[in-house]
C-alpha cells in the first residue's frame, strides 16, 4: 500500500491506497516550504494526521506539493516525511500532482487556480514546458490571493464602490489598519489574501465585483495560457477559485478564445488512477 499526498498552501489531503482502492482519507493544514520551516512542516504532518498513517511502513510515499519547484525546497518536505514515515518518499511540485490528477496519461494543459496559480504543458507523465507564475506578489493572475489583493487594494484605495467597501468590511469585521496588519505580518500571506476573496463570490452581481474577476482570469490567459500552443491542447483547472467562479471563467475562456474540458476542486482521484497502475 502507499500513501499520496496533496498540498496546496491551504490544505493537505492524505490517502492510504491499495491500487484504486482509498483504505484511509485525511486532511491537514496546507505545507509550503517557502513559507514554513523544516521543523514547523514535521509538526504539522505528526500532530494533524490521524495516527493510522503512521502504525506501519507503507511501500511508498507520493507527495505533491505547492512551493517545491526546486530541489533544495523538495528537500525540505522530503526530510519532514521520511523523519515522520521511515518510508521511501518522493516529492514533486504541486503543479505535476495537478497535471497527473487531471490528465493522468493523456498530453494536455494542466492549471491550477487556488490560493496560487499556475500551468504546464504535461506530456503525460512530466511536465513539458511551464511558464513561472511568479508567486503572488508578481504574478499568480487569477488566483484566489491575487483577487484578494485586488480588492483589498480598491477598498484601501478608495477605488471600490463604497456599497462593496462597506459589505466587506461587516463581513469580515476588521479596519482598514488590521486589514493592512494581517496581509503584512502573516507568516502565509497569499492564503490571508485568498480567504478575502472568498467575498467575491458573495457579490457576483455587482458589477464591479464581476468584472475584477473576469479581468483577473483574462489576465491569466493572456499571461500565462498565451504562452502555449492551446490550440490543439486539451486545456483543464483544478483549485478552489476555478471551481467558486466557474461561470466566469467559463466566460473569459470562450472570449480568449479558448475552450475548457474540465474544472474539478481537487486532483486525488486522478492520482490514484496514476498511481494505481
Amino acid at each position: 500500500m502507499k500513501v499520496i499526498g496533496e498540498s496546496s498552501s491551504t490544505r493537505t489531503e492524505w490517502v492510504i491506497v491499495d491500487g484504486h482502492d482509498i483504505k484511509e482519507h485525511a486532511f491537514t493544514s496546507g505545507l509550503n516550504p517557502f513559507f514554513q520551516t523544516r521543523r514547523e512542516i514535521s509538526h504539522s504532518i505528526r500532530l494533524e494526521l490521524p495516527e493510522v498513517f503512521f502504525r506501519r511502513r507503507w511501500r511508498h510515499v507520493h507527495f505533491y506539493c505547492a512551493g517545491c519547484s526546486t530541489r533544495e525546497k523538495k528537500k525540505i518536505i522530503e526530510s519532514s516525511l521520511v523523519a515522520q514515515f521511515k518510508t521511501p518518499v518522493t516529492v514533486e511540485s504541486d503543479l505535476l500532482g495537478a497535471a497527473r490528477g487531471l490528465l493522468v496519461h493523456k498530453p494536455g494543459l494542466a492549471c491550477i487556480l487556488g490560493t496560487g496559480s499556475n500551468s504546464c504543458l504535461y506530456n503525460g507523465d512530466e511536465i513539458s514546458r511551464n511558464v513561472s507564475p511568479l508567486g503572488y506578489i508578481l504574478g499568480d493572475e487569477g488566483s484566489g490571493a491575487y483577487l484578494g489583493k485586488i480588492l483589498i487594494a480598491d477598498i484601501l484605495k478608495g477605488l471600490a464602490p463604497a456599497n462593496v467597501a462597506a459589505a466587506f468590511f461587516e463581513k469580515f469585521m476588521v479596519a482598514p489598519n488590521t486589514l493592512m496588519d494581517d496581509v503584512y505580518s502573516n507568516p502565509m500571506p497569499s492564503k490571508a489574501l485568498a480567504h478575502y476573496s472568498t467575498f467575491l463570490a458573495e457579490h457576483l452581481d455587482d458589477p464591479y465585483v464581476y468584472n475584477l474577476v473576469y479581468s483577473a482570469f483574462m489576465l491569466f490567459f493572456k499571461r500565462n495560457i498565451s504562452q502555449y500552443d492551446y490550440s490543439e491542447q486539451p486545456l483543464c483547472f483544478v483549485g478552489s477559485t476555478c471551481v467558486l467562479f466557474k461561470p466566469i471563467l467559463m466566460k473569459a475562456a470562450a472570449d480568449f478564445g479558448v475552450k475548457i474540458d474540465k474544472v474539478i476542486r481537487y486532483s486525488m482521484p486522478g492520482l490514484v488512477e496514476y498511481h494505481a497502475e
